[in-house]
């Protein structure tokens, strides 16, 4: 990387800290930590949502997900808006009366205290799992292509998110995260027009897109219903407006941002925002990843994305059928390349008959490059075991070090770098804020001064600062990034959003049904993902049926069963 590039990132970080740490220097009440002074306008509050859910996982490992599958990623987000109108109408005028710190409180006065802290207990497990995998994520990907070590670059990211964190609580928080969504915003969009300019003269933005199109890489919606499907239509709207209710509703790490707003008005346009530009910034970074797959039909990809990967077989038995590989994939590459002309030529004259056979000819040489990717995944998994052989992550960072023009890599690289920070910032806050208001002081060390709490509250985020990046440096990484945090996501949101709705919606239910229905749901649901490779069977009639559950039905499950068991429980227990 070149010298530009470094002040380029460097300067950017670094401004973000320190901003932050200046803008926050006069807070001295703990209210003012947790929570912020009440004065943050709607758009404020929408980026500071926004930037919160765009962790560097979203930009990393997104337009690869749309490089491998295309855009039905999108129908994740679909749920979204209707989510964030029930939140506004519903939800935000119970904390808004009650001026709460934590989402959490609530229940307590709803149910009881027992109630109130297995439900912080479960928020404080999942996000706590997800502030490592946040800084965990980039890390393993940028220690790799920067050629940092691991722990190095863990320590960059979380040290640098810590210090202003720690400094300004909430409120520094949600001030950087204003120039992070900038900067993010910015550079995806950048990287989207230097890619349409790097297309060969003579394809169009237009062929391009034909190709991607015919190829079924825009495929943005599927009506079938599939329980095993992740992404289809009925996942999103129902899985994910489920995932999204509790994200947005129940996880701390985005209620203490828009508990910050000047009024509940401020707070509900700060949703809505979120809730429309949410979906078309998601439908920008898989459509970035839509054009790395263009870009890569007309440059010679990579037969495998992590380059320290192949780097381990050189010198090594395996080299030279590594070698006979990659010979293969060159030859493949042209005549694929020819292929994708011949497809670009049949479309502008709506040759119908040519473009399929265009078509099927393309799929046939994909298919074939498929297999001698795999078959380097398998001698990179012979020569070391525990290696991390799927690169679909690594497809995004691949093109912006190797073909982005100097002082654009370090631009990206702040990108990713940013979401990384706005996200586990919010992650980190909402954390010690979990911790000092629903059990240290509320359980553990009652009636002190609000200055022991202020630095209480410190000392926490920095307690959590530290799990994060012990998490991080010793985890490991499981299939698609972004996929990994959407699972922790669903094996606990279901729970806890379920005690909400029965909070909310089911009067009658008392605190002791609501409690062991939590706990029997989390169980049932942790079970069901355990056992989610293999088929769940059922009987209708004289039939057994096989079906598996997709992670984002979780949602949806473990929420039903809480309000249902809980129904059943207050018919026993009236109490």
């Amino acid at each position: 990387m070149s010298t530009l590039d470094w002040i380029v990132m460097l300067s950017t970080l670094l401004g973000i800290v320190v901003y932050g740490v200046w803008k926050t220097r006069h807070i001295n009440t703990v209210q003012s930590y947790l929570l912020g002074d009440n004065d943050l306008p709607w758009w404020t509050i929408g980026l500071s949502v926004m930037a919160t859910q765009a962790s560097a996982i979203t930009f990393l490992s997104t337009p690869g997900q749309a490089y491998e599958d295309g855009m039905r990623f999108a129908q994740f987000y679909f749920g979204l808006p209707v989510a964030m109108v029930i939140l506004c109408i519903f939800v935000l005028p119970y904390y808004y009366r009650l001026r709460v710190y934590t989402a959490y409180e609530y229940l307590e006065g709803r149910f009881d205290l027992k109630t109130r802290t297995l439900t912080a207990i479960l928020f404080l497990i999942q996000r706590g799992l997800a502030a490592g995998l946040t800084i965990y994520a980039p890390a393993i990907i940028l220690s790799t292509i920067l050629g940092w070590s691991l722990n190095w670059t863990i320590l960059f990211i979380g040290l640098m998110v810590v210090v202003y964190t720690v400094a300004g609580g909430t409120k520094a928080v949600s001030m950087t995260q204003k120039q992070q969504m900038v900067i993010i915003l910015s550079g995806m969009f950048i990287a989207a027009i230097i890619l349409v300019y790097k297309l060969p003269g003579h394809i169009s933005f237009g062929d391009a897109v034909g190709v991607a199109g015919k190829m079924g890489k825009l495929n943005v919606v599927d009506f079938n219903f599939d329980l095993s499907n992740r992404y289809n239509f009925w996942s999103g709207m129902l899985g994910g407006v489920f995932l999204f209710l509790s994200y947005f509703g129940t996880d701390q790490s985005q209620v203490s941002r828009y508990l910050g707003g000047k009024s509940l008005a401020e707070s509900r346009l700060g949703l809505l925002f979120n809730g429309i530009l949410k979906v078309p910034m998601q439908f920008l970074i898989l459509f970035v990843g839509i054009l790395v797959f263009m870009f890569f039909q007309f440059h010679q990809p990579p037969i495998h994305f992590n380059r320290a990967n192949l780097e381990k077989l050189e010198g090594t038995q395996y080299q030279s059928r590594l070698e006979n590989l990659q010979s293969q994939h060159n030859t493949l590459f042209l005549q694929q390349q020819q292929e994708v002309s011949y497809m670009i030529g049949a479309i502008r004259q709506d040759n119908d008959a040519a473009i399929q056979q265009s078509k099927q000819r393309v799929q046939e040489l994909m298919a074939t490059g498929q297999q001698l990717r795999d078959e380097v995944k398998e001698l990179i998994l012979q020569a070391d075991p525990v290696a991390k052989a799927r690169d679909t992550d690594y497809v995004f960072i691949t093109f912006v070090m190797e073909y982005l023009p100097i002082g654009l890599v370090g631009l990206l690289l702040a990108v990713i770098f940013s979401a990384a920070m706005s996200s586990t910032s919010s992650e980190l806050n909402a954390l010690a804020t979990t911790t000092v208001v629903d059990i240290y002081r509320r359980s553990l060390v009652r009636d002190k001064s609000d200055g022991h709490y202020l630095r209480a509250s410190k000392m926490f985020t920095l307690f959590w600062g530290g799990v994060a990046m012990l998490f991080a440096a010793t985890a490991g990484l499981f299939e698609n990034l972004i996929q990994a945090v959407n699972i922790i996501g669903s094996l606990f949101y279901g729970s806890i959003l379920g005690i909400f709705l029965v909070a909310f919606f089911m009067k009658k239910v008392g605190a002791h049904a609501v409690f062991i229905g939590a706990l029997i749901a989390e169980a049932l649901v942790l079970l069901i993902y355990w056992t989610s490779n293999n088929d769940f069977w059922f009987l209708i009639g004289d039939t057994w049926y096989a079906f598996k559950v997709a992670y984002l039905w979780l949602n949806l499950i473990g929420c039903v069963l809480v309000m249902g068991i809980a129904g059943v429980l207050h018919g026993i227990i009236k109490q």
